[in-house]
């Protein structure tokens, strides 16, 4: 079935806010074995009539996200209402929720809020617990519009809508018809340099369609075809990369190594200068992580990291900050201070000032200490030429891929 998006926002459009939108509904519709075939994104208002009128007769399914709101742009049911002759109707029992929603906060809902309240014909009511603006859903009549879905714009509204309500209907529509595929997520390897070593391969199999997706440090290869096509690619791409490969699903590299830690009964500590917390943070952001993360260091300042890791004065003065040798101070003072199993730990350079012709911006030292006295203390020097927050990004993700590695027993 074909299936197109409509966003509507100004603020989507001036850069105020991320849409988010289509990399949702592209995530969630495959797993219902679907395809957005066409994303649009419009200003508020009266856009939104001339949009719908053009797209009506090229999809199936068309979801609208936006312009359900109380106020005079909001304008997305009122149009919708035109274009199919359902006309409004205020529904007493949507009205009556949307009151509460404001008396349960201690407010009172204002007059205009009634609008939302204001439901096609033969409309169906997709209750919002998370706003005032209900969602709707008004069936396809053929060879005039298409399953209309209109949804709230915050994602913190849309979603639960989703997969409370969209999600089901949309499996009453199409069936469940997914389709094979095998997503995987390899670190530390550029996307022309990974697409020169297997893009052949890949492309001579039948019956597989494949494609990359290019992140800081991260190159996700997606699989799509038969079974048959995605167990010979896979074999293709395991042989190629084995060592690199963080993941054959599309989990994060954070949780991966919480779900290892976990599973092994271990745990990892950070000591972090040029990231300030950025390691940290990323894996207290995957649930569980109090498990295995005891606790985290930002030493920024050179006495910071003499009095919390002991790194000598002696090895800063010599040395700089931004060494080897601290790195590796910095890791084994964290091992011992954190009682963990693992402890990592970063100094570098962020930038934009502060290189030198020796240590540009972008050098950083990532090393590596464990508990194991078979196992040495591990440092890279890496240069991530990018900006500050790039840079603190790649830092982060390959620090990650450093522990990935011992655990894999490949360090």
């Amino acid at each position: 079935m074909r299936v197109e998006i409509v966003n509507t926002g100004t603020e989507l459009l001036l850069g105020k806010v991320v849409n988010t939108h289509a990399a949702f509904f592209g995530e969630e519709l495959f797993k219902l074995g679907l395809r957005v075939n066409r994303q649009t994104t419009i200003p508020d208002g009266e856009p939104i009539r001339e949009v719908l009128t053009e797209r009506f007769p090229h999809a199936d399914i068309l979801l609208i996200t936006g312009g359900l709101g109380p106020t005079s742009d909001d304008i997305t049911r009122e149009i919708v209402s035109e274009l199919i002759d359902r006309p409004l109707r205020l529904d007493e029992a949507v009205w009556e929720e949307i009151r509460q929603f404001f008396i349960q906060r201690g407010r009172e809902a204002a007059e205009n809020n009634r609008r939302q309240a204001m439901i096609p014909d033969g409309g169906e009511v997709l209750s919002n617990p998370n706003g005032t603006a209900p969602g709707l859903y008004l069936p396809a009549e053929p060879g005039r519009w298409p399953h209309l879905f209109l949804l709230p714009g915050p994602p913190r509204e849309l979603r639960p809508m989703w997969r409370d309500l969209v999600e089901p209907r949309l499996r009453q529509i199409v069936g469940v018809t997914s389709l094979p595929w095998r997503n995987f997520r390899i670190h530390g390897i550029g996307e022309s340099a990974i697409a020169t070593v297997v893009e052949d391969r890949l492309a001579a199999i039948d019956g597989l369609e494949h494609g990359y997706c290019a992140r800081p440090g991260e190159v996700d290869i997606r699989l799509i075809g038969t079974q048959a096509a995605i167990d010979s690619a896979s074999a293709v791409i395991r042989g190629a990369f084995e060592q690199d490969i963080v993941t054959e699903s599309e989990d994060s590299i954070e949780k991966v190594l919480v779900d290892w830690l976990t599973r092994l009964g271990q745990t990892v500590a950070t000591a972090e200068s040029c990231t300030g917390g950025l390691i940290a943070h990323t894996l207290t952001n995957v649930p569980g992580s109090s498990a295995v993360f005891p606790r985290g260091y930002v030493t920024y300042a050179n006495e910071a990291k003499s009095d919390l890791l002991g790194v000598p004065a002696e090895l800063l003065a010599t040395h700089g900050a931004v060494s080897e040798p601290v790195a590796t101070a910095m890791a084994e003072g964290c091992l011992a201070a954190s009682g963990a199993d693992h402890a990592i730990a970063v100094t570098g350079i962020a930038g934009p000032g502060g290189g030198s012709a020796e240590k540009p911006v972008g050098t950083v030292f990532i090393a590596l200490a464990s508990r194991r006295h078979d196992l040495p203390t591990i440092v890279r020097h890496e240069r991530f030429a990018a900006d500050r927050l790039s840079f603190k990004s790649r830092t982060t993700r390959a620090a990650l891929d450093l522990l990935r590695r011992r655990l894999a027993g490949w360090i």
